[in-house]
């Protein structure tokens, strides 16, 4: 993985270079309002687990790069002219934030500073660059922590995520010591497991964060290009989650779990996303779409529900 996340990333870093910053629009719950968020994704020298080998489902790293400071001040001058004063503003680098190999110190308070007016500012890191939080005094801070999955099995043999379940939650605790909001994102259906046990694994992992993250955010898995997880897909012993799946799992995470549920479906009602038969994937994606804004989702019902509990029992016999 390493070897292939260094040729694509040589392949595509000219391309990355002449890009400027995606930025896009949508809808965020902030004190249980209803408000337009600022979202928008930085060019830089990436995800310094990405590096070392990666997550077997991460394909971002092909938008990273060598970037020097004076690179980043160009496309943060670029985002914020237009920035219009979104109450919540995303920001993301395809790696961490708080790495100061990635973002140095300095550079961090610069992109907060710019954007220190909202309500909420929401910045992503892995558990390990999390004792560098203590410099942003900032209150309006959320912290994003992808932890994938609470069973140590599946961090190392599925995602190979790169550290242990201990090691999340002590940093967990961390952002919390600091006065930082935690959003914890749980991937549905990781490799390697199959549609009923990434159910199981999905609520598990809500029950072992319940009592710390302020919002839970469900990613599906999508498959990105150049990645282990595609070769598995191409050759058809792997599939993405069933709409189904994602349902049922938001349904019960709500019955145990108080704070704020999210779930973000990249490429969904696709092959390389989350989906059902084909007929019911836009309602499907409509409710779960509504459901991350007013945390309620009315039932869907389509005869692929049939074939779905099917696959449940039969999955492993059939890849």
């Amino acid at each position: 993985m390493e070897k292939l996340n260094k040729v694509v990333k040589e392949l595509r870093k000219y391309e990355a270079k002449r890009g400027k910053p995606r930025i896009w629009k949508e809808k965020e719950i902030l004190n249980n309002e209803i408000v337009d968020s600022f979202a928008f994704i930085l060019h830089t020298s990436g995800c310094a687990w990405a590096k070392q080998g990666g997550c077997t489902m991460c394909g971002y790293f092909k938008e990273s790069y060598d970037v020097s400071e004076e690179e980043i001040i160009e496309q943060i001058d670029f985002v914020f002219a237009n920035y219009r004063g979104e109450k919540v503003v995303k920001i993301y680098t395809s790696g961490s934030f708080l790495d100061e190999n990635e973002l140095p110190a300095e550079m961090q308070n610069y992109i907060i500073n710019k954007f220190d007016g909202a309500g909420k500012i929401v910045i992503e890191s892995r558990p390990e660059f999390i004792e560098n939080l203590e410099y942003l005094k900032q209150k309006n801070i959320e912290v994003a922590m992808g932890l994938e999955s609470a069973n140590d099995k599946v961090l190392e043999y599925s995602i190979n995520k790169g550290f242990k379940f201990w090691q999340w939650r002590k940093a967990a605790e961390k952002a919390k010591e600091y006065g930082k909001s935690l959003r914890a994102y749980i991937l549905i259906k990781p490799p390697f497991l199959t549609e009923k046990d990434a159910i199981k694994d999905a609520i598990y992992s809500v029950e072992k964060i319940r009592d710390i993250a302020d919002i839970i955010s469900f990613n599906p898995v999508a498959i990105h290009s150049k990645t282990l997880l595609e070769l598995l897909w191409k050759k058809s012993i792997y599939r993405p989650p069933w709409l189904w799946s994602v349902a049922e799992i938001i349904k019960e995470s709500k019955e145990i779990y108080d704070g704020t549920i999210r779930c973000d479906i990249m490429a969904g009602g696709t092959p390389r996303g989350a989906h059902n038969c084909g007929r019911c994937d836009e309602a499907f994606l409509k409710e779960i779409k509504n459901f991350s804004l007013n945390q309620k989702m009315e039932e869907v019902s389509c005869d692929c529900r049939e074939e779905w509990l099917d696959w449940l029992e039969l999955e492993r016999f059939l890849i």
